[in-house]
């Protein structure tokens, strides 16, 4: 009897959904100004969508009938949300400070 991939189509799906959970908790966490927490829930739906992509040359015509249009519409939800945050920057100007305390071994100090 062929398997008609069920087992693999569920497991598609389920990332999917993973991805969907967290592309849903990124914008509430958005909404709610916590925006580390949203940047994180974005990276985890990447990285989710991420692992979809690289098994995309793996997938029959019907699982990517499926998976495509749906991963399509959850990366344009992340990058809609992503948009919506504010960059993170780094400082880049300014020397670092010395602080004397650091270097002294608590041991001789005593």
């Amino acid at each position: 009897m062929r398997s008609l991939g069920f087992g693999r189509m569920d497991a598609h799906l389920k990332r999917m959904a993973d991805a969907g959970l967290a592309l849903t908790e990124a914008e509430e966490a958005a909404g709610a100004g916590e925006l580390g927490q949203a940047a994180d829930a974005l990276d985890r739906a990447d990285a989710t969508l991420g692992d979809l992509r690289a098994q995309w040359a793996t997938m029959r015509a019907p699982e990517r009938a499926v998976v495509g249009p749906a991963a399509r519409e959850l990366r344009d939800r992340l990058e809609r949300t992503r948009a919506r945050l504010p960059r993170r920057s780094a400082l880049s100007v300014g020397a670092p400070e010395r602080d004397p305390d650091e270097e002294i071994d608590p041991a001789r100090a005593a």
